[in-house]
């Protein structure tokens, strides 16, 4: 059964550091832009052809925090909010404001290489705040979002549903105003990056523990829920002490070696000297 994610009221004050920080910074972006005009958008907006000819590498981090109008940028803003408070509440602000930068900048960079020659400006914050609604979904698929503020769906449901939307619509040219692709690439960048990235550094810490004989601390972009129904219920046989170990792993590799108990600790002690010794008479 799904739940629903509440958030408390819209409050500046309230919001974590990195958020403030980029709500700040993109509104400081639109007001320069109103009062430059155009010419604050060539040079600071997404032009493939600026970047590519021209070497104006700024650009795919700066146009994260120029918008068009008003309802861009409160849009944008609101999903920030909406996804990055209990993002950044589960990651940090460090990993979260690295994720957001990764999205943003890697749906620029991609748009560039599809369209190098095209002189026509992206704008927005819309590539990296897909990414969190990515990143949100897999945190949390089974949360409640009132789509419009009216139609239940569940998290994860929903990213699907824009997904597709932003996939057919650039494929259709259905909003040639709207840089589409950039939407998708942040979605698909930041599903890469949860769903391969962070799992292989997992596994490659993983190893480097092991290869050491002792274990390593890495941060995880999953909460650790314990293993499920299913899981447990095909769990070897009572007394493999291999079985206990695994999930002793799996639980530092989610929440650190600081959440371990005192049992737990012990078990790892236990197999660890058990491997030194199978090592030893080898």
């Amino acid at each position: 059964m799904g739940r629903s994610f509440q958030h408390s009221p819209i409050d500046f004050r309230s919001m974590p550091a990195a958020i403030k920080a980029l709500v700040i910074a993109n509104v400081v972006g639109f007001i320069l832009a109103q009062l430059v005009g155009p010419e604050f958008y060539r040079l600071f907006g997404l032009v493939p052809a600026q970047v590519v000819h021209a070497r104006w590498v700024w650009q795919p981090i700066t146009y994260l925090f120029i918008h068009g109008s008003f309802m861009h940028l409160l849009f944008n803003l609101f999903a920030l909010w909406m996804f990055g408070m209990p993002v950044e509440a589960q990651w940090g602000a460090r990993q979260f404001t690295k994720y957001f930068f990764l999205c943003g900048i890697g749906a620029g960079l991609l748009s560039v290489a599809l369209g190098p020659n095209s002189a026509y400006p992206i704008i927005g914050a819309s590539g990296a705040v897909y990414g969190l609604l990515v990143a949100f979904a897999m945190l949390y698929p089974d949360a409640v979002i009132y789509l419009y503020f009216f139609f239940p769906v569940k998290a994860a449901h929903m990213a699907i549903l824009f997904g597709l939307i932003e996939f057919f619509a650039s494929a259709t040219h259905a909003t040639p105003g709207v840089a589409r692709f950039a939407h998708l690439a942040g979605m698909l960048i930041g599903y890469l990056y949860i769903r391969w990235w962070w799992i292989a550094k997992i596994r490659v810490a993983g190893f480097w523990s092991e290869l050491l004989g002792g274990v390593g601390r890495i941060a995880h972009p999953m909460p650790y829920r314990g293993p499920s129904r299913r899981a447990r219920d095909q769990r070897a046989p009572a007394g493999d002490p291999m079985e206990e170990v695994d999930r002793i792993l799996d639980k530092i590799s989610a929440l650190g070696k600081d959440s371990l108990s005192e049992e737990e600790r012990e078990v790892l002690r236990r197999h660890a000297e058990h491997e030194r010794r199978k090592r030893t008479d080898a």
